[in-house]
């Protein structure tokens, strides 16, 4: 059982007997009258996004969800395919389930799949891959008293913003949750 008052983003529990996935939380503390947590809720089986409140002190029984190490293989139209480690069996997903969740991912990364009761609902790409510039604008001289960054485009395709000295062909650090740069690799 987990309470309200311990959501955090990614946690699984069973709710009116479906399973939600938090999406977003928040505690709110008014000045007049009681606590409460106000969340997005995602339906694992059908992807639709609710919101919902909470007493910190309601208590639901969390959903146990299997996170499977597999490599990412390849895609062929709209579906991905992946490859359990340990009997080589491949799995497709369709790019619905997945949204962009691969974003920053490559062929032959290692990932987890998620899944509830044999049904996959979603990935996790790691926290940090390393990837290769392939488009950006050269840095302008003169220009960095400010912090400035300007677009690029990695090897998969996904465009993120990078500061000034990045040039094409670099090798850079990425954080997959949030989708920022981190270093120079």
């Amino acid at each position: 059982m987990i309470s309200a008052g311990e959501f955090r983003n990614g946690i699984t529990f069973e709710l009116e007997g479906t399973v939600y996935q938090i999406v977003e939380f928040q505690h709110v503390k008014p000045g007049k009258g009681a606590a409460f947590v106000r969340t997005k809720l995602r339906n694992i089986i059908n992807g639709a996004v609710i919101e919902k409140t909470f007493r910190p002190s309601e208590k639901m029984p969390r959903a146990h969800v299997e996170r499977n190490e597999m490599q990412y293989l390849y895609n062929d139209g709209g579906l991905y395919y992946f490859m359990d480690q340990e009997t080589y069996e491949q799995i497709p997903i369709d790019k619905q389930v997945l949204g962009d969740a691969l974003k920053f991912v490559k062929e032959n990364m290692n990932i987890k799949v998620l899944s509830y009761k044999g049904s996959v609902f979603g990935v996790e790409p790691p926290n940090f891959v390393e990837l290769e510039i392939t488009e950006t604008e050269p840095g302008i001289k003169g220009d960095t008293a400010t912090g400035a960054t300007k677009p690029a485009t990695v090897e998969t395709g996904a465009t993120i913003y990078v500061p000034l000295f990045i040039n094409q062909g670099d090798v850079i650090r990425i954080d997959t949750r949030t989708g920022e740069y981190m270093e120079r690799a």
